[in-house]
Parts: C-alpha cells; structure tokens; sequence
C-alpha cells in the first residue's frame, strides 16, 4: 500500500550518504531473478494455461458442485491470483524503483495486459458464484469447514450482486481496465520527473518537499513557491488525469447503479456507509478542538502574525536539527516493537537483514512509502524515502507495521490474507504510536517532550483531519466531475473549499497552493482511499487506550487480529477488546486521545 508521500529529501540510496549510513536496497531475487529469468515465463506459460483449464473446468458448472469441489475450485483460484501477484509484483516493484525508465514501464504494461488477457476467462467465476441462492452457498459453507474458512470472502464477493453487469460486459470491463492502469502510469511518471528550482538547485519533488521542514523558514517559502509554480504549469495534465478517471468511475458507477461514488470503494473496505459518515462527521466537528486549537498554539510558538501554509510543517524553534541515520532508525524502531513483545521485533527483523527494505531516494523512484505484501508464498517489501528526519523514523515504524501484519496473515491464503483498507493501517499506526511512546518515555527534558508531543498531534492531524478534509475533496471532485468537464480552475476551486475549514483561521494561503491537490497519489490511484488513514488512526487510539487500561493477554488479542487478516468483519475483530466502531461514540473517544495531547502542550505554555 501505496502511502501518501511523506515529506523526504533526496539521498544517494545506493551508497548511503554520509550522515546516514549504508540503506538498503530491495533484493527482488525472492520473486524473480531478471525479467528474462525462466521462472518467468515458466509461470506466464503456466497462467495461460491454468486460466484455460480453469474455466473449461468450471464455467457454467458452479451450481452443481458439492462442498468439496467448490473447496477445490477456491483452492485453483487461490493458486492463479498467487503466480499472477507474483509476476505483477516483481513488474511493479522493478517499476516503482525508476518510474522514468521506458524499459521498466514496457515491462510492467506488458506484464499487465498478458496478465489481463490471460485471466479474462475467470471473470464467470465470481459472476456465476453471484447467480447461487444464498441458501445454497450458506448450505455448502455449512457443510465443510475448510470452506467455511472462505465466509467471508464469499460474502464481500456477493455483496457486489446488486451492480453485477452481465458476463459480456464484464468481460469487456475486465479487459478495458489497462486503459485506466495507464493513465495511473502517466501520472506516477509525470510526478516522477517533475524538477523544482529551489535557490538555484534543481531538485526532485520528495526533496523540495522536504524543506518544507526546514527550520529556515525563507527555504520552506521557497519551496512552497517552487511546488506550487511547477504543479500550476502542469495542472493540465493532472486536470485531465483527474477528469478521465472520475468519469470513467462515473460511467462505471452508473451503469452497475452504485448509488455514491463512495459505494465501491466502502465494499471493497468491508464497511458500512453509516460507520464512514460517523467517522467523517465526528473530525469535521472536531476541527476547532484539533487542528484550529493546534495550529493557533504553533502560530504563537513559531512567533508569526499569520500561518502560512509553508508552516504547517515547521520544527519548532526549540527543537534543534538533527538528522537520524539509518542505524540509529533501525534500533529505535526495533526497541519500542520489543517493548511490546519480543515477536513483533522478530517479525520486524528480517525485512532489515533480507533485502526486504529499499530505503534511499534516487532519481526516478517513486515518492512516499508503502508496504507491497506480494503473495503469501513470498513476503513483503517495503519502500520508503529515507532522509534521517525524525517524521521518517515514524514512517519506517508504520511501514514495518504494515509489513509485520502482512506476514501474519500470510497463513490465510491468497483470497483471505489481504485486509479491507480500513483496518489494514491498524497495524501501521499502531507501529507508529508504540515507537511515539518508547519516545516519550525516553524524553530527556521538558523542551524534548514537548518536542514530540507536537510532532505526534501533527501527525494526528495529518492523519486523521487532513485526510478527512481529502476525503470530502474527493467527494465533492466526483459529483462535481458528474455534471461535466472540470476545469484546473474548477478543480483548485473544490481544492480550497475544504482547505481553509479543515486547517483554521490561523492560516493564510499563498497564491498556488490551489495546486496542491495534483501530486497526491490516492486521488488516482484509489478514489476514497484516504478515509481508511482516519479510520486506522481512530481504532489505533481505541485500541492503545484499551491496551493501556488492561495490558493483561492484550498482546495475544492483537496478534491474533493481525493473524485474521481478511477472514472477520471489523466488528468481530474489535469485539475481543470490548470496542465497536458503528457506535458513533467510538470515534469520538479516539479522537479525544489527540485532544489531551493538545490540552497537555497547552498547559506547558502557562
């Protein structure tokens, strides 16, 4: 999962740098060896051929088969997605390593539409399994309990019944989606090369992003300046990336009769409707208490009449630079794992020792971080763009988390093991507030404490408001989209219309940041997405405020939840630590966690 930037600076990844150390690179030899290797084409000859044997096997023939047979034809499936996400992954990771390398980007298309080819003869499967009574799938569940273990999945499947379109349609739609994968390239690779003068340097967008952490606040001018005049020159392209994907989503939605553009993405999260409105209304209604109430402390702090949006991200003045090399993030994040318990430093370890890890910014390479978890036959990777500032050390914590839930639920099989997006970032955010507390409790001083506090309630903020705040641009992006083309100025219009609501009336906002909304990646890649960052950071604070007041057997619960994977419904999932995420009161308790943060630095201004 592919993460919103964080805010980086370029490093010689291959080398290290001299501040930070060696940083490690992926070894993709777990799933391939080259792109010529002949595994490759071994298992491209085999997928052809067991799509093939599949459907002759199968198609038509779902309705008559026992508890048995159709344990077998899960088992075949699960089989076809594991050699595919093997070789999409290797393409994807190669990819994701040089954005702008043509030969990486032919491979991964290649790859994609063999792939796409190849599997067009199993769309019948979840289209025919959609045609079964539900009496009779209950019946068959009932009757075997290897296949019992697929409830779930079956009824995320079947839960898309209501949109199915017929088989030739969905066939068409299934081989049309290549289309749509290279309009995400086009943007991946437009970012990828955008070049920013900053003071005379020409540098990529994760290091002009980066000084907008710089203590001299004339270089994070600056930078703002930059990102914005180089995304206002190239907002045509966005704009028309953003304007085909939200119609070509509208003209899905339409013709399945999804009721909200929301619809599939809340299916496909295994969440109830109501459960996200809850959430989104809850932060909207928090703003005055978070990030207006934070960011009128931080306008005082940093000693300004205005905050500029060149600030939200500022170090504090009492805070002295420092820059983290990698040895020291891999001790400190692998510590506050072991405080918890020993199994999560083990399971943390591997992707340090393996080559698990690609660390270092190179030209080219994707920006952010993410946690890719492959196929349960392999294990994770983890991309990030490692810069030694402290926020980067949380990163390397969230994405580990990832990685650690990854592998635990790998035991469940291809079609079980991956996680609704919601309560995928658990266990991220999760690595990220156990790493803040080993932190906290190892603060040396009043100024270090407070230090970290502010550091944590922006990363709140960022977290839970400002997506929240990307969540409603999304959704007004998309009804909007439906009532015609939108211009970049219509889209920069919808931009600030969340802006200046979610951030408070500390800020002013600088000619430009009306672009702001091209570069991040999630608009593209999954619509809504960025709902499920609150909603982890929600759960998160429950569940640690559950772990804090009965710390007995907590580790065993959660570990054991880690291990469901995708196989229970999030309310079986919390019920174990006596928490429900469909009783609006729930958020409210998370978000109260970020609120005494913020009480606390209040009190240390008296």
């Amino acid at each position: 999962m592919i993460h919103l930037p964080r805010l980086a600076r370029d490093a010689d990844a291959p080398h290290g740098d001299k501040d930070l150390g060696a940083l490690p690179e992926w070894d993709l030899s777990d799933l391939y060896t080259a792109p010529d290797a002949p595994e490759l084409q071994r298992d491209l000859d085999w997928l052809q051929q067991a799509c093939a044997d599949f459907a002759r096997d199968y198609e038509g023939r779902l309705a008559d088969l026992d508890a048995a047979a159709m344990l077998e034809c899960v088992h075949r499936n699960e089989r076809i997605s594991a050699v595919a996400g093997r070789i999409m992954s290797f393409a994807g990771l190669r990819y994701y390593q040089q954005t702008t390398d043509a030969g990486r980007a032919k491979f991964l298309s290649d790859c994609q539409a063999r792939i796409t080819d190849d599997t067009t003869p199993l769309v019948f499967f979840t289209l025919e399994l959609n045609r079964l009574d539900d009496a009779h799938v209950d019946a068959l569940l009932a009757q075997n309990a290897e296949l019992g273990r697929y409830e779930r999945v079956f009824k995320r499947i079947r839960a898309m019944k209501p949109y199915q379109l017929s088989d030739e349609l969905e066939r068409f739609l299934h081989d049309l989606g290549v289309v749509g994968d290279a309009w995400e390239r086009l943007f991946d690779e437009t970012v990828a090369g955008l070049e920013f003068d900053v003071d005379g340097e020409t540098l990529g967008i994760e290091s002009t992003l980066n000084l907008l952490t710089d203590p001299d606040r004339a270089k994070r001018e600056g930078a703002a300046r930059a990102v914005a005049q180089v995304l206002s020159d190239n907002r045509h392209i966005f704009a028309r990336v953003h304007n085909t994907q939200a119609k070509e989503k509208e003209v899905l939605d339409r013709w399945r009769g999804m009721p909200t553009p929301q619809t599939g993405r809340h299916l496909a999260n295994d969440v109830e409707p109501e459960v996200v409105e809850a959430l989104r209304n809850a932060v909207v209604a928090a703003y005055p208490r978070l990030s207006h109430r934070y960011y009128e402390l931080k306008r005082k702090w940093l000693g300004v009449e205005r905050m500029q949006v060149w600030d939200r991200n500022a170090p504090l003045p009492i805070e002295a630079p420092r820059t983290v090399d990698w040895a020291t993030a891999r001790r400190t994040v692998l510590d506050a794992y072991r405080g918890f318990d020993v199994r999560m430093a083990e399971l943390a370890t591997p992707f340090f020792d393996r080559g698990w890890i690609d660390a270092g910014v190179k030209p080219g390479k994707a920006p952010g971080a993410f946690a890719h978890p492959t196929v349960t036959d392999v294990h994770p990777y983890v991309m990030l763009n490692y810069l030694g500032k402290p926020r980067d050390v949380m990163t390397l914590a969230h994405e580990l988390g990832h990685g650690v839930h990854q592998v635990l639920a790998a035991d469940q099989g291809e079609m079980l093991s991956s996680t609704p997006l919601t309560l995928a970032e658990t266990a991220s955010v999760f690595g990220e507030m156990l790493t803040f507390r080993k932190l906290l409790d190892d603060a040396g001083s009043q100024a270090e404490r407070k230090t970290l506090l502010a550091g944590k309630v922006e990363d709140m903020i960022n977290t839970v408001v400002r997506q929240i705040a990307f969540y409603d641009f999304e959704c007004k992006l998309h009804e909007a989209r439906r009532d015609g083309e939108l211009t970049p100025d219509d889209i920069d219009a919808l931009w600030m219309s969340v802006q200046a609501e979610s951030l408070g009336p500390a800020f002013d906002f600088m000619d430009g940041y009306e672009t702001f909304w091209a570069y991040i990646p999630h608009f593209v890649h999954s619509p809504f997405y960025v709902y499920a960052y609150a909603f982890g950071d929600g759960l998160v604070n429950a569940l640690y405020a559950a772990y804090q007041d009965a710390p007995e057997g907590f580790q065993d619960k959660y570990f054991a939840m880690l291990k469901a994977g995708g196989a229970k419904h999030h309310s079986e999932l919390l019920a174990p630590f006596g928490l429900d995420a469909s009783d609006p009161a729930f958020w409210d308790k998370g978000l109260s966690m970020i609120e005494a943060m913020i009480d606390e630095l209040e009190a240390m201004e008296d």
